[in-house]
């Protein structure tokens, strides 16, 4: 196992292992109205293309990104500058909020296209999504949520575990989108987002 994954697999056993109680979500909204909105959504809903929305994901999933941003082990530029430095308490009372808010499709969802949503659905079984994202795919503990999530954040990150650029804390993943066409991808992410 290469030194990134042993890290990952530390810092995912350190977040997994943080108290419960130390978790604040008026807190976090606090920092998240300073930090996250402009990019994130005042309420957890991204409006901005190519961004995720994090209401409504799970908060163990929320801290162990955090945490792999603020120690380099996540690569994405414009997270480096918001997680550097951030202590423990601040992440988990930020994630505790995200996981505090309602769930929901961005504002800007386009139009369900149902052959393209159709095909999308065919492909989640063959996938085993429902194995780790649990059948309602709405994830759990370190798993993210992906119903009702951006299409285009969707498709460009599947197609980034495709294509070996992006990484988990493990290589699940990376597996179950090896060997997808972009046009697989893209139904999948429409399936997804269409979802709520």
């Amino acid at each position: 196992m290469r030194l990134p994954g042993l890290l990952a697999a530390a810092l995912f056993g350190a977040a997994a292992a943080l108290p419960a109680a130390a978790q604040d979500a008026a807190r976090g909204a606090v920092m998240a109205a300073e930090r996250c909105a402009a990019c994130h959504g005042e309420n957890g809903r991204s409006a901005m293309e190519g961004t995720p929305s994090l209401a409504g994901q799970p908060a163990l999933f929320v801290t162990t990104q955090m945490i792999l941003f603020r120690e380099g082990l996540r690569q994405v530029p414009a997270m480096t500058a918001v997680a550097e430095g951030m202590a423990d308490g601040a992440i988990e009372d930020l994630a505790a909020y995200f996981a505090s808010l309602p769930p929901g499709p961005p504002e800007d969802r386009r139009p369900r296209d149902e052959a393209l949503f159709a095909a999308g659905q065919a492909l989640i079984g063959p996938r085993n999504c429902a194995v780790c994202h649990l059948p309602s795919l709405t994830g759990r503990e370190q798993v993210p949520r992906l119903v009702g999530q951006r299409e285009d954040f969707l498709a460009r990150t599947m197609a980034e575990y495709r294509d070996g650029i992006r990484v988990g804390a493990d290589s699940q993943m990376n597996g179950a989108v090896v060997g997808l066409t972009d046009e697989q991808i893209g139904a999948l992410a429409h399936y997804l987002s269409q979802r709520d």
